[in-house]
């Protein structure tokens, strides 16, 4: 089988099996919660092989993990001790902004400027503090990705962000603000990605 981390048939096949079920769910609205993403991690993984079974579909903090670190450059995740309720926040944020664009963007409504960048927006937040918390061991930036993507595709944009390999250029180092909590460079990246993407480049 093959490793975790390579860009593999198999992590790509798991990837747009995930993306095409999001695409299908788009308009159901569902809720975001913490436990989506840990499905999307289980799911990343079948058939991967990885050097420990609670690497996949569990968070760091929880049982088997309760000391696992992650360091991405110089900058470090949040403590495993402070995942649980880093997520927490997370998904509180999370929702809480869903339901105001839901309540101002009906299912088919077309977004107008305002709203699309409240949309890209979000995406660059939940994305960045993805990134910022790292809270699996391992599969977390191709995690953030789909949360961004997940989140275009409510508001009717396509899935502009490339999950494996990740985005060239400027992505990584808008990663490594977001490690520091800054999100708005991930902002940027994301309307050049998008821009991009409606034309074609």
């Amino acid at each position: 089988m093959p490793d975790w981390d390579e860009n593999s048939p198999q992590l790509h096949k798991n990837l747009t099996g995930i993306l095409e079920n999001a695409v299908r769910n788009a308009g159901n609205r569902d809720r975001p919660t913490r436990e989506t993403a840990r499905r999307w991690q289980f799911l990343t993984m079948q058939g991967l092989t990885t050097p420990n079974p609670a690497f996949v579909g569990f968070y760091r903090g929880e049982p088997g993990l309760e000391h696992t670190g992650v360091k991405i450059g110089t900058y470090r995740g949040v403590p495993a001790a402070d995942v649980s309720e880093a997520l927490n926040r997370f998904e509180a944020t999370l929702q809480r902004i869903v339901a105001e664009l839901d309540r101002q963007l009906p299912v088919g409504l077309e977004p107008d400027a305002d709203q699309l960048a409240a949309i890209i927006d979000l995406c660059a937040w939940a994305h960045a503090e993805w990134v910022r918390i790292h809270p699996f061991a391992n599969g977390n930036g191709r995690t953030a990705r789909l949360w961004a993507n997940w989140i275009a595709l409510r508001y009717g944009l396509p899935p502009f962000i490339r999950l494996r390999p990740r985005p060239d250029g400027e992505y990584k180092d808008a990663g490594a603000r977001a490690m520091q909590g800054d999100w708005q460079a991930t902002v940027r990246v994301f309307q050049r990605l998008l821009n991009d993407f409606l034309h074609g480049r």
